[in-house]
């Protein structure tokens, strides 16, 4: 095989050895000892920039004093689908309490302009098949994202007894009751039988910790919560408070690579300040035709669910229903299979051609990069040097042309990240950048783990926190329940199959949750609880097919797919289950066909 992928790598003219050693080198100079330490979140001083800026100030209520089915803290996408599969299970009586003035989530306060799914729409956005819709174009963007999951949200009356702009402060079993005692930010106390924790990764922005940072008394703020009031415009562009404004942004992820193309058409002058360049591929948006769709069987957007997740999960499929640019090294795995065909040589594993499949790639992606900036210099520096999936993919017809601009400035950090920040201006390297508005595009607190990423202390039977039964790593059973805290759920990715369609991934395990919950109220369950034999059960199936990513993250540059370089800081029992997304799917479809509750002790009657 070794002999095979040498002939094709000279064949395609890539040298693979020269390739790997460049992405090295590019990784080495962006390593830091602080690992995910180099940020800060958003509270003390600056908790003002996670406030929400989609509610009018001063909302006041009397607190609440109730008792309730199930509790479902959040509003997401993960709330909604669970709160969607609860009814249609036949569960009543559920209260949703959500921080944010309304349903959303990261669809709620991510309203820059440019926000959208960078996964297609008909992939993205759940239950298209079941409400009869179909997305106008290939890629949706927030607005109408957040009006879709408005859309389920009423279809399925989960506004009843919603308590938005509320924070979960508290969290306690009370053994006696076999209650969930629930406490708030409003003063409000909830007794709940069932809890369901459905916590995104992406909820809580997170701040460079520069040098300084607290020191710049130019106007700022995160992507996460735009500030319209102060640049002026719509989610179409047309930012006229910028006319006259130096613009400094800090990030380049999927994020920025959105955004920055609008406040160029807007600013005075735009400063991207750059640590480590994305991949931009080619978005190719476009409208969708209506015909295509008519003539799909039932059960289409399951279908194309499953083939998305599998290609993008490592699976070798011939048939790619999607055909876009994450699936792409699939495609380029097929034509690596019929060049080896051609010359007589048979792949037992198509997968060991991978890594080849990702230098084409990614030399495709530094090649456009090329064709793309006029300036040499600036395309050598926005070129990426890692293997494709070390940084989330990005995908714009925009970004790359927009430092064409003479009003834009690339500043390179040379992966070391912006030095420190003045009053007035940002400092790189010794030159000082003067700048009236700072945006950060930053991202979100995803490196730590499901526990330490709660603002609210669980505190289950004994009075024993989740957080200090997890500090040595999570222990669940499916990823869902754990001994010892009865009644309570969890969707997140810990110890559950991760799709890169989160969609995808949040509705299986909304479909699960609905099964558990509907068999408990229906046959008046009371107490649901994991047994320790089978929760130690799934934490060692975990540890036997886990992917070792370890060496593969280790070359990674860092990000936050591998805790920013310091791989001490990844457990593999935070992490997902390693047999695959769909594999997981069917463990836990063939665990509800099964109909006996298996590893779950039931109580009836109290």
């Amino acid at each position: 095989m070794a002999d095979l992928a040498s002939t094709l790598e000279d064949e395609l003219g890539i040298d693979g050895a020269a390739l790997r050693a460049r992405y090295r080198l590019e990784r080495d100079r962006r390593l830091r000892t602080d690992g995910v330490a180099q940020f800060v979140p958003t509270t003390g001083s600056f908790a003002v920039l996670a406030d929400d800026p989609w509610v009018e100030p001063g909302f006041t209520r009397e607190a609440v004093r109730d008792e309730v089915n199930v509790l479902v803290i959040g509003g997401g996408l993960g709330a909604i689908l669970a709160g969607a599969e609860l009814r249609r299970a036949g569960v009543d009586h559920i209260r949703f309490v959500e921080r944010a003035g309304g349903f959303g989530g990261v669809w709620y306060w991510n309203r820059y302009p440019g926000a959208a799914c960078d996964t297609q729409a008909i992939l993205y956005l759940p239950m298209l098949e079941e409400l009869g819709i179909l997305p106008p174009r290939k890629f949706a963007s927030q607005p109408e994202i957040l009006a879709h999951l408005e859309r389920i949200a009423a279809r399925f009356d989960l506004h009843r007894d919603t308590l938005f702009q509320t924070d979960v402060t508290g969290l306690s079993w009370d053994e006696n009751a076999a209650r969930w005692i629930v406490a708030t930010d409003r003063g409000d106390t909830i007794r709940a039988r069932y809890v369901v924790i459905p916590s995104g990764p992406m909820d809580r922005p997170k701040l460079p910790g520069i040098p300084g940072i607290e020191r710049f008394r130019g106007h700022s703020f995160h992507t996460s919560r735009w500030d319209y009031g102060y640049t002026g415009g719509t989610q179409a562009g047309g930012m006229t408070g910028l006319a006259d404004k130096a613009v400094g942004i800090i990030g380049t992820g999927a994020t920025a690579v959105q955004v920055i193309p609008h406040i160029a058409a807007s600013a005075r002058h735009l400063y991207v300040f750059q640590r480590t360049p994305s991949s931009i591929d080619a978005k190719d948006d476009g409208p969708l035709d209506p015909q295509a769709f008519a003539d799909l069987e039932p059960g289409w957007q399951q279908r194309l669910w499953d083939n998305f997740t599998a290609l993008t999960g490592g699976t070798y499929l011939e048939e790619d229903l999607v055909r876009d640019g994450w699936t792409s090294i699939m495609a380029n795995i097929c034509m690596l299979l019929a060049r080896s065909a051609a010359r007589g040589e048979r792949v037992a594993d198509p997968l060991a051609l991978h890594q080849l499949a990702d230098f084409m790639k990614m030399e495709a992606i530094r090649a456009r990069v090329s064709d793309s900036v006029a300036d040499a210099a600036v395309a050598a520096a926005l070129q990426p040097w890692y293997d494709r999936f070390c940084k989330r993919p990005c995908f714009s017809d925009t970004y790359l042309n927009t430092f064409n601009r003479t009003n834009v400035t690339l500043v390179d950090t040379a992966g070391q990240g912006v030095e420190r920040i003045t009053e007035d201006a940002i400092v790189v390297d010794g030159r000082s950048y003067p700048v009236d508005c700072l945006i950060y595009g930053t991202g979100f607190e995803t490196s730590a783990p499901f526990a330490r990423r709660l603002t609210y202390p669980i505190v289950g039977r004994g009075g024993v926190s989740l957080a200090r039964k997890w500090a040595a790593g999570a222990s669940t059973l499916h990823g869902m329940a754990t001994n010892g805290f009865p009644n309570l759920f969890i969707l997140s990715v810990t110890q559950s199959g991760v799709s890169l369609n989160f969609a995808h991934m949040i509705q299986e395990q909304a479909k699960h949750l609905a099964y558990i919950l509907g068999r408990a109220v229906g046959e008046c369950v009371t107490r649901v609880e994991v047994t320790e034999e089978a929760e130690n059960a799934w934490v060692a199936e975990l540890a036997r097919v886990a992917r070792d990513q370890e060496a593969f993250q280790r070359e990674c540059t860092p990000s936050y797919f591998n805790a920013e370089g310091d791989l001490t800081r990844i457990n593999r029992r935070n992490g997902m289950y390693g047999g695959g997304a769909l594999a997981f799917y069917r463990i836990i479809a063939n665990w509800r066909a099964d109909g006996g509750m298996q590893g779950y002790v039931i109580t009836r009657g109290e």
